[in-house]
């Protein structure tokens, strides 16, 4: 998988900064001060209602190998602040860069988790088609392949790590109030060792003046997910709606809960009916789903699930734990799930 910079343009005309080292940034260039200058960015507010998701054939737009690699992995969710001087058109450079600077902290001692390697090999990927907006700045896929000291000179190297970041219908407001040479792709998604992860972040923090955060997703977030799967059900198969609640009692009980993905549309489309012609969800609609399938899960077991704290929901579409971690099962719904996720990265931010 090659990178496909130069055919990829980042929002807005950028200068491009050399640096002086192999990797990361100069030790001459000064720091952009980007979260040192007030008053100069759009604040975020929490929506309080959503589009109803809607499927597209993504593969129409982007490339199906792209899109393949997205798919049925687990990944581990991060926030990164806007970078610095980041160009698209630069991604086979940074290849180069952070796969030197994969090596060279290992030869400083670094404990990298996959055995006893004979190098590192770095692709950085632009995925494009995943954008929705001028404001996006196209997603980049970042591969990590590496060969055993010992292997055979014919044996193909592995994966061994491999990460994105995107910026799926960011919200417009901030991404225009940006300096113009900062670009935001502010939702991390990573599968594979943590000490490679730490690595990878390390090296973006010195190379583009960013910083990373755990993404953690709140319950809120979750029903979400639960209303706009569910609601998926008559033009894809969710088949299931899987919750897991975890509740405060001593030792702590944790509630598995499966509904049949005909009953849970059929809840869904008596509070936000298919027929109606407002296409937004409101939060208070997702509220009365979730009460309506705690209220049912009460009259069988006698447990009130609201006193507890959603942390998963799973469906064909996906998964999402409410410790940041999801899985994408279905790519035509991926743009509603990135949207979502892109919210969340936006919103986490340090201001």
């Amino acid at each position: 998988m090659e990178g496909r910079g130069s055919a990829v343009n980042t929002p807005a005309s950028r200068p491009v900064t050399r640096r002086s080292k192999s990797y990361g940034r100069s030790c001459v260039e000064a720091p952009s001060y980007f979260w040192q200058t007030p008053g100069h960015l759009t604040v975020l507010k929490i929506p309080t209602s959503r589009g109803a998701a809607k499927s597209q054939i993504i593969t129409n737009k982007v490339d199906p190998e792209h899109i393949a690699l997205l798919v049925k992995n687990e990944w581990k969710l991060s926030y990164v602040t806007p970078l610095h001087h980041f160009r698209h058109t630069q991604l086979k450079s940074y290849s180069k860069h952070l796969s030197a600077f994969i090596v060279a902290e290992k030869q400083q001692g670094v404990a990298v988790e996959v055995g006893l390697e004979a190098g590192f090999k770095v692709t950085f990927t632009a995925v494009l088609g995943l954008a929705e907006t001028d404001e996006d700045a196209e997603t980049v896929f970042i591969q990590i392949q590496s060969k055993p000291v010992f292997a055979a000179a014919a044996d193909a190297s592995k994966v061994v790590w491999r990460g994105w970041l995107t910026c799926v219908n960011g919200d417009p407001e901030y991404l225009r109030s940006l300096p113009p040479d900062f670009v935001s792709l502010p939702l991390f998604c990573t599968s594979g060792p943590e000490s490679l992860t730490n690595l990878v972040k390390s090296w973006f923090e010195r190379a583009f003046d960013c910083n990373f955060g755990s993404l953690a997703l709140n319950s809120t977030t979750l029903k979400w997910l639960a209303a706009l799967w569910t609601g998926c059900h008559p033009t894809c198969n969710i088949r299931h709606l899987k919750l897991a609640w975890s509740l405060p009692t001593q030792p702590p009980l944790d509630v598995s809960y499966t509904v049949n993905p005909q009953d849970a549309w059929e809840l869904w489309n008596s509070i936000h009916s298919e027929e109606s012609t407002d296409d937004r969800i409101d939060i208070k609609e997702v509220q009365s789903f979730i009460n309506g399938l705690e209220t049912h899960f009460f009259r069988h077991f006698k447990i009130y699930l609201s006193a507890g704290t959603l942390v998963k929901v799973s469906t064909a579409l996906g998964s999402a734990h409410l410790d940041g971690k999801i899985k994408i099962g279905n790519s035509d719904y991926i743009t509603t799930l990135l949207t979502l996720l892109t919210e969340c990265a936006l919103l986490r931010m340090p201001t």
